[in-house]
């Protein structure tokens, strides 16, 4: 089953911009985010296959390397949208897992990582309609690669980086559902 069986590539890459613009920047759940958003420095890939974690892997594996040769000048960070894929949460996440694994097997250990955000994206122990699950949610199941040398530096330069989590909760927590709602941050957002 697809989250959204009609999303095309330019679809899901304007969808998930917009909600890089409307949550993760002017929310500032990532403090970070806007420097490269604003240099141009992140890729937006998309994998449109319907139900294809095999082809998913690949692409992954693919941007990673890209990644790996490109200059963090040019570009720093890969975010990789799936919107036809990996539609149940759970099962998003075991494939993370196994991503994580993968990517430390073909040698990325200390030089890329991986961060995953998901519509349906639920902590552990948390209700499905807790808006501090929002601080994970994107339009569509996306994984993240960072360079850690760029994770590094950004952790540096911002001094109380071990707050953000418990901030982004506080930020949620205050904007409430109907806030949350009223970002349109969701498949098709970007269109409204």
């Amino acid at each position: 089953m697809s989250i959204a069986a009609t999303i095309n590539e330019r679809q899901a890459e304007a969808d998930t911009r917009h909600w890089l613009e409307r949550a993760v920047i002017d929310l500032n759940l990532c403090p970070f985010a806007k420097a490269v958003h604003v240099k141009r420095q992140i890729r937006y890939a998309v994998h449109l296959a319907a139900n294809d974690d095999i082809g998913l892997m690949e692409a992954l594996m693919r941007e990673a390397a890209d990644l790996s040769h490109c200059a963090a000048s040019d570009r720093d960070t890969t975010l990789l949208m799936a919107p036809n894929t990996l539609a149940d949460f759970l099962d998003f996440n075991d494939f993370t897992q196994r991503a994580e694994r993968q990517l430390r097997r073909a040698g990325y250990a200390g030089e890329l990582q991986l961060a995953s955000f998901h519509p349906r994206f639920e902590f552990a122990g948390s209700a499905p309609d807790d808006t501090a699950n929002a601080t994970n949610r994107a339009p569509y199941p996306t994984l993240h690669l960072l360079r850690e040398d760029s994770v590094s530096r950004a952790v540096d330069a911002f001094p109380e980086a071990h707050a953000i989590f418990e901030r982004n909760i506080e930020t949620l927590t205050a904007l409430g559902a109907e806030g949350w709602a009223a970002l349109d941050v969701g498949p098709g957002g970007a269109n409204r």
